[in-house]
């Protein structure tokens, strides 16, 4: 029998984020998709900001960007929000594929030693106390893997979530998506737009030359889940919305999808855990689903390093659900209000003009942009400095061997007590070995914090390896409690 430490159902931006964090961590990994083949499809069509910062703290968004369209402004409902005053270097929305994202994943999996082995679906598993036997099919028949713990990244009709026996709730469809990705003989003059008409609305966007993807989106049509959707059929109904059809041909891609909202019950079942469409499901709303996947991704991952190397808790490993499962309950929760703003009628009408004047005001604006965004979120941790729980800025940096900055000094995916402007706090001996100690001058007097405004610079932060303050303070008062908690006692 095969062992590993972690298995991970599913190959895409989800399964492929998770298994580079594991093995930053030096933990072994098995990541696997019963698919035959990667396939090129990009149901997701966009990052925002916190996601391209989860990618610059481990070196990843340089060759990102470029292969991507900046777009300044996201919406919800349809209703424009400008990102452009946010406090990230990144106050746009990065149009980029993901099958683009999906290559530039399994391009540094495969550098860490964790490529994707296709045809390769887990079928059955069995846990007990000391780890789990997972059986996969392939095409030799069925092989069983030994390992400590088991991740679905598998999709929305995940086998894992189900062999786990967790409860998928939520509400039913009551509208469909429609996209294809083709090729426009008399394109808009517009890289990007998004209309509303009668009983839907529409949007094109160029992504790559020649290459458009259009959407259109019937507020008075349910498609069964699993029927086909032919490319005349997607080109009858985006004509019938939009009057016209760009002259579309030779596409590359068809689907549907409707607004069905579900979440897992539970993240964690012992030994398994859920993560990306697999935990959670909603309509494609604000463009927020792969974000989720691939931040789902980030906290889990070092968790279960921490665990697997005899250092964190059991209790660490439950906070994955505690933090994530209320992020994904919010995202299901502002789909389900786009939608509702997106209905055809005279009485949405209305709501929509309301909605659009409040939007025009800065914190309504900024509200609503920094939870689509993913900037705002707080993890519940202990300590009443406003950063505390929040993600760390990418302050500018001056160290004894340069300039730097925040997010460059968290490439090695490792935890660090940065000390800011000679502040000598010390973790102490007990954890030197598990914690990075970074001595560092800011070239700011203040930091701006999403959703809090400026802070002063605090003396030291301990930032988790996804990017979160886990504690600030200026004495180290409280620090050994907070190490103690997040990376288990000192050794």
């Amino acid at each position: 029998m095969e062992t590993t430490e972690v298995v991970i159902a599913g190959g895409g931006p989800t399964g492929l984020m998770l298994a580079t964090e594991l093995r930053l961590a030096g933990v072994e990994v098995i990541l696997l998709d019963g698919l035959p083949r990667r396939t090129g499809e990009s149901r997701a069509g966009g990052i925002h900001a916190r996601t391209m910062e989860i990618f610059d703290q481990r070196g990843l968004l340089d060759d990102l960007l470029p292969q991507g369209r900046v777009m300044q402004a996201g919406h919800f409902g349809a209703l424009p929000l400008d990102f452009s005053d946010f406090p990230t270097r990144y106050p746009f929305m990065l149009a980029v594929l993901q099958s683009v994202i999906e290559r530039e994943l399994d391009r540094r999996a495969t550098e860490l030693g964790a490529p994707v082995r296709w045809g390769s679906p887990v079928v059955g598993f069995e846990q007990d106390a000391t780890g789990i036997d997972i059986e996969v099919s392939g095409p030799d028949g069925t092989r069983r893997i030994r390992a400590a713990y088991l991740v679905g990244c598998d999709g929305g009709r995940s086998t894992v979530r189900k062999l786990a026996g967790i409860g998928f709730s939520g509400t039913d469809a009551t509208a469909t998506g429609m996209l294809a990705d083709v090729e426009l003989t008399d394109p808009p003059a517009e890289p990007f737009f998004g209309l509303r008409r009668g009983a839907g609305d529409y949007s094109a966007v160029q992504f790559e030359p020649g290459w458009w993807r259009l959407v259109v989106q019937r507020h008075d049509l349910v498609m069964a889940r699993g029927s086909t959707l032919t490319f005349e059929d997607f080109r009858k109904h985006y004509l019938e919305i939009a009057g016209t059809d760009f002259g579309m041909h030779s596409p590359r891609w068809v689907t549907h999808y409707g607004d069905a909202a579900r979440q897992a019950d539970r993240y964690r079942n012992g030994r398994v855990f859920l993560a990306g469409d697999a935990a959670h499901i909603h309509y494609p709303a604000g463009g927020q689903g792969q974000n989720l996947g691939v931040q789902d991704a980030v906290n889990l991952g070092w968790k279960l390093a921490i665990a697997l190397r005899g250092n964190g808790s059991d209790e660490v490993l439950d906070t994955y659900e505690s933090e994530r499962l209320p992020v994904g309950a919010r995202v299901l929760h502002n789909t389900r209000a786009q939608t509702a703003l997106q209905r055809p009628g005279a009485r949405v009408e209305a709501l929509r003009d309301i909605m659009g004047d409040l939007i025009d005001m800065d914190v309504v604006r900024q509200r609503l942009g920094l939870m689509i965004t993913a900037l705002d979120i707080r993890y519940d941790t202990k300590g009443d400095h406003p950063l505390a729980g929040r993600r760390v800025p990418d302050g500018d940096l001056s160290t004894g061997e340069g300039d730097t900055r925040v997010f460059e000094l968290l490439r090695s995916g490792r935890p660090m007590l940065l000390r800011l402007n000679g502040n000598q706090v010390s973790p102490g001996d007990g954890w030197r070995d598990r914690v990075e100690v970074v001595d560092a001058r800011s070239r700011q007097e203040r930091w701006a914090v999403p959703g809090v405004g400026e802070i002063a610079v605090p003396g030291a932060i301990l930032i988790r390896p996804d990017g979160y303050a886990a504690w600030v303070g200026q004495d180290g008062s409280g620090l050994s409690e907070s190490l103690g908690t997040w990376f288990g006692p000192a050794s």
